[in-house]
């Protein structure tokens, strides 16, 4: 404790020691200006800092200080205290310069202080002409209001200003003036990308370099308020949206990169989670800014946006924004973009999969509503070059591999997983092999999951939609139910039907691109010959028949209750009568005649009893 307080103390003295310091510095400065010749008989004090000077060069310029003289005419006043300055002993010393007659130099570094001076000190055209005020706004008005450059340091100037500055207009003249100058520049520019083709008319060079936006470095320099209120008058005036997204993009990354790396999606990011009020501001300042069209900021940037607002715990309304623009555009998107990391309490996931879930929300809402408009836009959507349909193509797939990518996670419960995979409509996956293989990682990483929850979780599939290698690989699964293997090995021997069916057809090619094909959305490799393609099914039929094997012992049970009729019938009937009906029966055994006919090709008749044989286990499974 002693040690602390002897720290606080020496920093308390290194603070007395710069302010007298400062004092003496300013006495110092004053002494050179000021009549040595006169004895002072006014003392003035401003922060801390006191002025020796005279009461007429003041009296005759300031009305403040006039009428505080003659308030103390008979006490004869000696020492004035001017609380709240506007810029503090700096300002004060340039007015008093003034006052004396000394020449200085008004630049854009001091023009809003000696407005605000003046004011303060009332030094304007009724006490004196060509008043210090007068001399201030003139400058303002022909000198910064004129050049861009000028009006953001006057606009910087003004941070430690306010609210005198707002009252006096001086931000707002500034503002307007940059406006109107950006997109001054920006006409400008496009004029001079104006040319004429070949032909004789007139169109834009997409070529040429558009160096319209040169402003947008300087305006990063401005406080997010006053940054606000500039681009605002922008938009009003109608500066392009890409030109306002690339100024916003770059505000964002010089305040928000400075503490934290949560623009870079695929580092770790190791920040302060105690949400700083300036940070949370900034953000939501810049999501309010965001242009209304599509494309105007880069998707990353959104999802930038949203990480800090997740991280920062921003407003609702700012999350919400920034998961609707993001679901208008998402099939754009990637991978590394929908891992946003999850800053919640320990034991919830690792990504944050409630908000990909509502993006995925705001992406179908918006599907759905843009194929609400007209009639002709459901049935072009309906078509696969429609770039609706192609949108939902890309985030079907986007969607696959997010949740591959989340799948391993122990903490991700099976309802989440379940949403995430049904956010999209059925006809968004014309291929089951993502979706397959992101449930078989789920499955592998949550062992202990219970047989209803697998079959709940494989019903999400499709296994007509699979490729023949994710089929294959389906069959020998043994993670997934029985139900879902019998299915696989349903439509894989359809499939193998088929096929084997276009071959026998004719010695043509163009069998291959039979409708058959397309049950599984598959086709043959182009890679492969016909005869290799015939050589690759006759090994797979082989592996069924093996499947199959198995099947065939569930029918024992028939056969037996086959005996059992059998003695029953002869009882009660007569020989004739058994006889026909164990015609009739024995039929039923028709895997003997299936199995007789070996290894060789099988024929359309075989195939055909083998899968009745499967549609009716499949239909008792179910």
């Amino acid at each position: 404790m002693d040690k602390q307080q002897r720290q606080q103390q020496q920093h308390q003295h290194q603070l007395h020691q710069q302010q007298l310091s400062l004092a003496k510095s300013s006495r110092q400065r004053c002494n050179e200006w000021i009549f040595r010749d006169v004895p002072s008989d006014i003392t003035i004090e401003v922060s801390a800092t006191t002025f020796a000077l005279h009461k007429f060069p003041l009296v005759s310029r300031s009305g403040r200080i006039r009428k505080v003289v003659a308030e103390h005419r008979d006490s004869d006043i000696s020492r004035v205290e001017l609380l709240n300055l506007p810029g503090g002993a700096e300002s004060f010393e340039l007015a008093a310069k003034f006052c004396y007659g000394i020449n200085f130099e008004i630049t854009a570094f001091n023009v809003a202080q000696l407005c605000c001076v003046s004011d303060y000190l009332e030094m304007n055209e009724e006490f004196s002409k060509d008043n210090l005020g007068s001399r201030a706004e003139e400058y303002l008005e022909s000198i910064v209001c004129k050049n861009l450059e000028m009006c953001v340091e006057v606009l910087q100037q003004c941070e430690n200003l306010l609210p005198l500055a707002d009252e006096l207009k001086i931000v707002s003249r500034c503002i307007d003036a940059i406006a109107s100058k950006a997109c001054a520049e920006q006409i400008a520019s496009s004029f001079s990308r104006l040319e004429y083709s070949s032909s004789g008319r007139l169109h834009m060079n997409r070529q040429a370099k558009c160096e319209g936006d040169w402003w947008i470095e300087d305006l990063s320099v401005l406080r997010i308020d006053l940054y606000q209120r500039v681009m605002t008058a922008m938009k009003c005036r109608g500066v392009r949206p890409e030109s306002i997204g690339a100024c916003l993009v770059n505000y964002a990354q010089k305040e928000l990169t400075k503490k934290s790396s949560l623009w870079n999606p695929s580092g770790q990011t190791k920040v302060d989670l105690v949400s700083t009020g300036h940070e949370q501001l900034v953000v939501e300042t810049i999501v309010s800014l965001l242009p209304i069209e599509k494309l105007a900021v880069p998707i990353s940037f959104l999802f930038g946006l949203l990480r800090s607002a997740v991280m920062l715990d921003c407003s609702i309304a700012c999350r919400l924004d920034l998961e609707r623009r993001i679901g208008s555009q998402l099939d754009i998107a990637t991978l590394d973009d929908l891992l946003i990391p999850s800053f919640r309490h320990a034991g919830d996931t690792l990504f944050d999969v409630d908000t990909v879930q509502r993006i995925l929300v705001n992406f179908s809402q918006q599907d759905d509503s843009e194929e609400d408009m007209d009639d002709a836009s459901v049935f072009e959507c309906d078509s696969p070059h429609s770039p609706s349909q192609s949108a939902l193509f890309k985030v079907a797939k986007l969607v696959d591999n997010y949740l591959a990518e989340i799948a391993p996670d122990a903490n991700l419960k099976l309802a989440k997983f379940v949403t995430i995979a049904e956010a999209l409509p059925t006809h968004a996956r014309t291929i089951h092999d993502g979706l397959y293989r992101a449930i078989d990682i789920y499955l592998k990483a949550h062992q202990g999951l219970p047989e209803a929850d697998k079959k709940k979780l494989c019903k999400l599939i499709d296994f007509q939609k699979l490729s023949q290698e994710a089929g294959a690989h389906a069959a020998q699964n043994e993670r997934l139910p029985l139900q879902s293997i019998v299915q696989v090995l349903y439509f894989e021997q359809l499939r193998l039907r088929n096929a084997l069916s276009c071959s026998y057809a004719d010695d043509d090619h163009k069998p291959v691109h039979h409708q058959s094909w397309r049950i599984n959305s598959g086709a043959l490799s182009a890679a492969m010959s016909p005869r290799d393609n015939y050589a690759s099914l006759r090994r797979e039929n082989r592996e069924l028949k093996l499947e199959l094997a198995r099947m065939r012992m569930r029918l024992n049970d028939l056969e037996k209750e086959h005996v059992s009729m059998k003695r029953d019938m002869t009882k009660s009937h007569s020989r004739r009568f058994m006889s026909s009906f164990s015609k009739k029966i024995g039929k039923l055994s028709f895997f003997g005649h299936s199995s007789s006919r070996g290894s060789s090709s099988p024929s359309r008749q075989s195939y055909r009893t083998d899968s009745k044989v499967i549609e009716r286990t499949c239909a008792s499974t179910d």
